[in-house]
């Protein structure tokens, strides 16, 4: 298969923070080109360079190395000299420019892409301590970006009314990796000691995650044990409940999360209704599901459509009625009625995979050359 044109991403999550929707997709990418995942930049008592690493994934991971004491604009213009240079000394070729934050504008603006696409996987403008530029950069790169993706289809609905070339692609799923889950794998050590019923929740616990209904529903059901796994973010580790049937048990790797899930009774989406989850599209819905273990999740647009219309997933706000769908996800985990709502949802899943959502993508991007293309044909004219 012939290379195809390079990929440069520019990122706002570290490649070896919470493996998700940017990891996977360039890591389909990397098949066929190379693929550069360009970090925020470090800061520290050293000149300028960049650290550059392969990864397992063929993608390889650029990280600039800055000193203290520069201002944003300062650090952005120095960070896209040394990128334009390692696209000279890499010659990169017919290169498309990734960008996953508007606050990366003047990146956008000082490179010189083939193709540029905003993929919008959440609206960050809305997240805690969102900078104020967010919202006006965001509308400079929807001016410049020749394709807009976006995490869900909520988040489809407000950037498609901004661009022409606005397209959803919700969260896919690596099947074979959580049908793990469904497995005879040994229980982590760390969770080992924990009796059952076991419900778990795991991703990143920020203000969007709802501590209120997590307190509550431990408060209700002592007998029930909860098993929260993710780095802690943007929120005190001291304003999360304590009890004894919760269980904090830090940020784990990928490779491990089946091992996790195959241990749990019940999974579940603990995400509080306010600005930061309006448009959100939680990876980890296929993911429970495709472990075979019964969710509950509160109602998130995303997941309420399709998973919650479909009934694949239940749905509940309040405590009286999440901690009724719990009961109900527990009662019928191993009856007729669980491996019914199981199939179910494996017939839905065999139609969702990361290669299929880079396909569709791929077909998008050149779609959008063509348009470039024929503009640029016309204007020779």
């Amino acid at each position: 298969m012939a290379r195809q044109g390079d990929l440069i991403c520019l990122a706002h999550l570290r490649w070896d923070f919470v493996f998700q929707r940017p990891q996977h997709l360039m890591s389909q990418a990397a098949r066929d080109r190379r693929v550069y995942y360009v970090e925020p930049p470090i800061f520290g008592e050293w000149d300028s360079s960049l650290d550059i690493r392969s990864t397992e994934y063929g993608v390889t991971v650029v990280v600039p190395r800055l000193p203290e004491g520069l201002d944003p604009a300062t650090s952005q213009a120095r960070t896209a000299a040394m990128l334009n240079e390692l696209a000279f000394s890499e010659a990169w070729h017919d290169y498309t420019l990734w960008v996953y934050t508007p606050m990366e504008m003047p990146m956008v603006t000082a490179l010189d892409p083939s193709l540029v696409i905003y993929d919008c996987m959440d609206e960050l403008a809305n997240f805690r301590f969102a900078p104020p530029e967010l919202r006006p950069r965001e509308q400079q790169l929807l001016a410049r970006a020749d394709l807009v993706f976006t995490g869900g289809h909520r988040l489809w609905e407000a950037k498609s009314e901004q661009h022409p070339h606005a397209y959803p692609f919700p969260s896919s799923v690596d099947k074979a990796h959580f049908a793990q889950a469904r497995s005879q794998m040994p229980d982590p050590a760390d969770q080992a000691d924990l009796k059952r019923p076991r419900l778990g929740f795991y991703g990143v616990i920020d203000e969007r995650f709802d501590t209120a209904l997590l307190a509550e529903l431990a408060e209700r059901r002592p007998e029930w044990q909860f098993v929260l796994l993710g780095p802690v973010v943007k929120i005190q580790e001291s304003d999360l409940p304590r009890a004894a049937n919760l269980h904090y048990l830090g940020m784990k790797n990928y490779a491990e999360l089946p091992q996790y899930l195959a241990h749990w009774d019940v999974a579940l989406l603990l995400f509080a209704r306010n600005a930061s989850t309006e448009f959100i599209s939680p990876t980890k819905t296929p993911e429970y599901l495709a472990a075979g273990v019964p969710v509950v999740s509160t109602e998130i647009r995303d997941v309420v459509r399709p998973y919650g219309e479909q009934d694949l997933v239940r749905i509940a706000n309040r405590a009286d009625d999440f901690e009724a769908a719990c009961e109900a996800a527990l009662a019928e985990r191993h009856q007729p009625e669980g491996r019914e709502r199981q199939a179910r949802a494996d017939a839905y899943l065999a139609g969702l995979s990361w290669s299929q959502t880079w396909a569709e993508m791929e077909t998008r991007m050149n779609e959008a050359r063509g348009r470039k293309a024929t503009k640029t044909e016309a204007a020779d004219d």
